[in-house]
């Protein structure tokens, strides 16, 4: 008799904060023969206020236990909105899905330890309270999936190359999968790969500078850079990127991890005055920061992973997977290596990190453990998430 499947929704809101991505897959079966298709996703924008809020909170400024708390709640009501308006938008009533997988709204990672009242602390929120979205949609909900790998001495980072592996890996060819989000993250699957051979970090800032160049540029009338016309009104300036290169996160290896407490307001008031200093107008700051994404993912690849990995195809997903300029520079700067669009392999650019978190949360249900410890550093295998119970029908 064949496994019986579930219907399973993946909810995802990145470092940007832009929108919360839904993903419906429909799962069955157990590693390695776990079959995942996805069947719909969507994306809805998270109201102007809230957004605006979470940054400013991201950003490490200051906020009381009340407002947070009060933060973590209303973000649960928005993640439940969007899970019941992704049903509708998709034709499927909430009651015939098994479970949602929440990654949450991340507003502090800290995966290295460092040194807190005395002893060496590592940490990671996200926040939107899961007990709210089981309770409003009716739907088993699993969410907060970092902590449980940072317990383990990880990083709590990234976790979705477990997705990656079970999508991507192929007996005979070498694969990288890049997503593209507020920070770039890459996973690297040999060919043939057994799940410890697999390995995965962040490589550095995405779209995360290059959106907040354009809001600061354009007074916030525009959130990105719409087909890359203000990058490619830009001039080349080397001598910019060549400072930009020398970023210390770069020649720090792997496994490692980083966000918006690194490449946020500070790294961004840092990027204006070598602008200032280089004589950069917007558009050559814009240009520059683009390029840098793309610079900045080869040289992660040239340092840590095609010296000992050959490497035949990279797959690339996220919101950056738009953005020509970035795909031309990696095409350029990488001629051995095939550039390949994630819906080439059946998930859509925007759909890839919802999706993955459908696996997740299954493999969690199910009692499996679902992190790589050979992408995150953790001691061993954990299985990740906390689960919270649909009121009874």
């Amino acid at each position: 008799m064949p496994p019986k499947s579930l219907l399973v929704l993946g909810l995802m809101s990145g470092t940007s904060a832009d929108g919360i991505d839904v993903a419906l897959a429909r799962i069955s079966g157990a590693p390695p023969r776990l079959n995942a298709k996805l069947l719909n996703h969507t994306s809805i924008n998270l109201p102007p206020q809230l957004r605006k809020e979470i940054l400013r909170v991201a950003e490490q400024q200051a906020i009381s236990a009340s407002q947070l708390s009060q933060l973590n709640f209303r973000l649960g009501e928005v993640f439940a909105e969007a899970a019941l308006t992704a049903c509708r938008r998709f034709r499927v009533s909430p009651k015939k899905i098994a479970l949602l997988g929440s990654h949450g709204q991340t507003i502090f990672h800290q995966g290295r330890p460092v040194s807190y009242l005395g002893r060496p602390t590592a940490s990671t929120l996200q926040i939107g309270e899961p007990a709210i979205i089981a309770a409003r949609t009716g739907i088993t909900t699993v969410a907060d999936f970092r902590p449980a790998d940072i317990a383990q001495s990880g990083q709590g980072a990234p976790l979705v190359p477990y997705a990656d592996y079970l999508l991507y890996r192929d007996p005979k060819l070498g694969r990288v999968s890049l997503n593209l989000g507020g920070i770039a993250n890459i996973t690297v699957i040999p060919a043939n790969a057994k799940p410890s051979q697999v390995f995965a970090f962040d490589t550095g800032p995405a779209n995360m500078l290059i959106d907040a160049l354009v809001a600061r540029f354009t007074g916030n009338r525009q959130r990105y850079d719409k087909d890359v016309r203000l990058a490619q009104q830009g001039r080349a300036m080397p001598a910019l990127l060549n400072e930009l290169m020398r970023d210390p996160y770069l020649k720090l290896a792997p496994p490692k991890s980083t966000g918006r407490e690194y490449y946020g307001r500070t790294y961004l008031e840092k990027l204006l005055r070598l602008g200032r200093r280089h004589k950069a107008k917007p558009n050559d700051l814009i240009r520059a920061a683009t390029i840098f994404t793309a610079l900045s993912i080869v040289d992660a690849l040239n340092r840590f992973v095609l010296p000992k990995t050959k490497i035949r195809q990279l797959i690339v997903s996220g919101g950056g997977a738009h953005n020509p300029l970035i795909l031309a520079q990696l095409a350029a700067a990488l001629p051995q290596v095939e550039i390949v669009r994630s819906p080439q392999l059946g998930v859509p650019e925007d759909a890839k990190e919802a999706f993955a978190f459908t696996i997740l949360a299954y493999e969690t249900f199910h009692g499996r453990p679902s992190n790589l410890p050979s992408a995150t550093g953790a001691r061993g295998p954990a299985t990740l998430g906390k689960i919270s119970y649909a009121p009874p029908r």
